[in-house]
C-alpha cells in the first residue's frame, strides 16, 4: 500500500483447525478401510493374493497417515501455513484412490 500504512495481520479464523479436523477425519476413514481389508483378507482363509492386496492396503494407509502427519504439523507450527504443493497433493488424492482398489480386488 502507498502512505507507509502496513497491511493488518492475518486473522486465519478457524480454517487452519478445520483443515486439521478434516486431516483427521480422512485419516481415521483410512484406518477403518484398512482395518476392514485386514478383517476381509483373514475372513474365510487368508491367500497370498489377498496377503499381498492387505499389505499393500496398509502400505498405502501408513504413506497417508505419514502426509497427514506432515500437513497437520505444518498447519499446527505456522502463523501463516505453507500451501500444499503439487507433489503432496497428488499423493493425498492417489492413496485414497489406491486404497480403494486394494479394496476392491479384495472383495473379488
Amino acid at each position: 500500500m502507498s502512505g507507509g500504512t502496513a497491511l493488518p495481520e492475518r486473522d486465519p479464523g478457524l480454517q487452519p483447525e478445520r483443515t486439521r479436523l478434516a486431516w483427521r477425519r480422512t485419516t481415521l476413514s483410512g484406518t477403518v478401510a484398512a482395518v476392514l481389508g485386514v478383517k476381509t483378507t483373514l475372513h474365510g482363509g487368508p491367500t497370498a493374493a489377498g496377503i499381498v492386496a492387505c499389505a499393500l492396503c496398509c502400505g498405502l494407509w501408513l504413506a497417508f497417515l505419514l502426509l497427514a502427519h506432515i500437513r497437520i504439523r505444518s498447519l499446527t507450527l505456522a502463523q501463516t501455513p505453507a500451501p500444499l504443493t503439487a507433489r503432496h497433493a497428488v499423493l493425498a488424492a492417489l492413496c485414497p484412490v489406491a486404497t480403494a482398489v486394494c479394496a476392491a480386488a479384495l472383495i473379488v
